[in-house]
């Protein structure tokens, strides 16, 4: 499952260059050298972020799983990641919603003030901060990290989504123009099929058909009068 992690970002990439290329563009450098590595070090504090945001719901993936509803947890993760995949874009509605405009003013403010500064600590903080503006891709990311139910393997999972955004944010960064729309439409429609893919493959995890490479295995913990079934990635 790792692997869809960073084909994922790389996809969606394509869609969030819409919103999050304006601020790569304002990273920059006086140098080339330094042009260079103040787009990595802004682009690394992004998937730093992302990673966070993994350990958190990975955590909670794991706690859901220790209640012995892992089955259920990657089921229904499975279906939610269906139906992200055909409406990731209208996820990113979030941006208007009331409760969540003083968060977003917050980050652009930061995003701001950040890239004001010009220097490579604050690029990096841009980064930081950037991963935390609401995006329905990242939204379907975080849901099959969950479906992880681990920690760790949540960590992973958002990383390696983080990683796959950068080739084409740096090439943005680096040459300096936008994709054409049109370009960035044809490649924005493999997303949908993608993410069903995803989520089939979790909802198979979670019936545990005993089907080689889809079905984990179950290692049985023993609390001491209660025993918790936990799902073995591998």
């Amino acid at each position: 499952m790792l692997w869809t992690a960073m084909v994922l970002g790389f996809l969606g990439s394509f869609h969030c260059i819409g919103m999050c290329g304006p601020i790569a563009l304002a990273v920059g450098g006086n140098k080339a050298q330094t042009f260079l590595w103040n787009k990595i070090i802004y682009n690394l504090g992004r998937s730093l972020t992302y990673a966070f945001l993994g350990l958190i719901i990975g955590s909670l993936g794991f706690s859901l799983s220790l209640a012995g509803v892992q089955q259920g947890v990657s089921i229904t993760m499975g279906v939610l990641v269906v139906l992200l995949s055909v409406s990731y874009k209208k996820a990113d509605r979030f941006l208007t919603i009331p409760a969540l405009s003083g968060v977003v003013t917050w980050i652009k403010s930061h995003l701001a003030r950040n890239l004001k500064s010009g220097s490579r600590l604050a690029f990096f903080a841009t980064g930081i901060v950037n991963g935390l503006l609401p995006c329905g891709m990242v939204y379907m990311a975080l849901v099959v990290a969950m479906g992880m139910q681990s920690p760790l393997l949540g960590v992973t999972y958002m990383f390696f989504f983080g990683i796959g955004t950068i080739p084409m944010l740096l090439g943005l960064m680096v040459s300096g123009s936008l994709l054409p729309a049109i370009r960035r439409q044809q490649v924005q429609k493999a997303i949908p099929y993608l993410g069903i893919l995803i989520g089939v493959l979790m909802v198979f995890r979670g019936l545990g058909l005993g089907i080689p490479g889809f079905s984990p295995e179950l290692a049985t913990f023993d609390y001491g009068t209660q025993q918790v079934e936990i799902t073995m990635c591998h």
